[in-house]
C-alpha cells in the first residue's frame, strides 16, 4: 500500500523516533508499505517518519543507481552511525518531505552503521559512497533532522524563500501523495 508522505514543518518530521524493540505483523506491513511508498514516489531512502510513524526504522533502496546494484534492498530498525571517516564528499541531495528543494550537501564519504533486521538479529554494515550518504539522510530523518540543516548558514539563507512557499502549500509539485502541515490531509497528486 503506498502512504501519503509527510511534507516539511510537518510537526511528526521533528519528533525523535522511538526504538522498535518487537517485530509483528504492523511492523513488517510497514515496512512493506515503505518500500513500496518510497519506489512510488521515484526515491533511495526513507524513515518511518516520513510517513507519519514514530519507529525508528528506515528502507533504502539504491539498486537501480549507477554502482548500487550490488547493494540489495535493506531494512534497517534501530539504526546508528558508530563511525565515520574523517574524509568528506559532496553530493546533491534532494528529499521526498522537502519536494523541488535541492542542495549541495557534504558529509563523511564512509560510515559504519548497526542496526536490527526485521528478525531483530543485530548486524554492523560498512558502507561508502551513495549508501553511506542515504544512510546518514535517513538517520537524520529520525533524530528530526533535514538535510538542508547541514550545509552552511549563508546557503541555508538563500533555500529560505523556497522553504517558506513550501510551508505555505504554494507551488508543491509532487507525484505521491502527501500531507502538509497546515492542510492536515491527504493530497493525491
Amino acid at each position: 500500500m503506498i502512504l501519503p508522505i509527510y511534507l516539511y514543518n510537518h510537526p511528526v518530521l521533528r519528533r525523535r523516533a522511538q526504538p522498535v524493540t518487537s517485530v509483528n505483523d504492523e511492523i513488517i506491513s510497514l515496512a512493506e508499505n515503505m518500500f513500496e511508498t518510497m519506489r512510488n514516489a521515484n526515491g533511495i531512502g526513507l524513515a518511518a517518519n516520513q510517513v507519519g510513524q514514530p519507529h525508528a526504522m528506515i528502507v533504502v533502496d539504491i539498486s537501480d543507481v549507477e554502482d548500487g546494484e550490488r547493494t540489495p534492498p535493506l531494512c534497517l530498525l534501530n539504526p546508528r552511525i558508530i563511525a565515520a571517516s574523517e574524509a568528506m564528499e559532496e553530493y546533491e541531495e534532494g528529499c521526498l518531505s522537502v519536494p523541488g528543494i535541492r542542495e549541495i550537501v557534504v558529509r563523511p564519504a564512509a560510515v559504519t552503521v548497526e542496526y536490527d533486521d526485521l528478525e531483530l538479529h543485530h548486524h554492523r554494515i560498512e558502507a561508502e559512497s551513495l549508501l553511506a550518504r542515504v544512510l546518514q539522510h535517513e538517520t537524520d530523518h529520525l533524530s528530526g533532522v533535514y538535510f538542508f540543516e547541514r550545509i552552511s548558514p549563508m546557503r541555508r539563507a538563500l533555500l529560505k524563500s523556497k522553504l517558506k512557499k513550501l510551508e505555505r502549500g504554494s507551488g508543491i509539485e509532487c507525484s505521491y501523495p502527501f500531507v502538509h502541515p497546515l492542510v492536515q490531509k491527504i493530497t493525491a497528486p
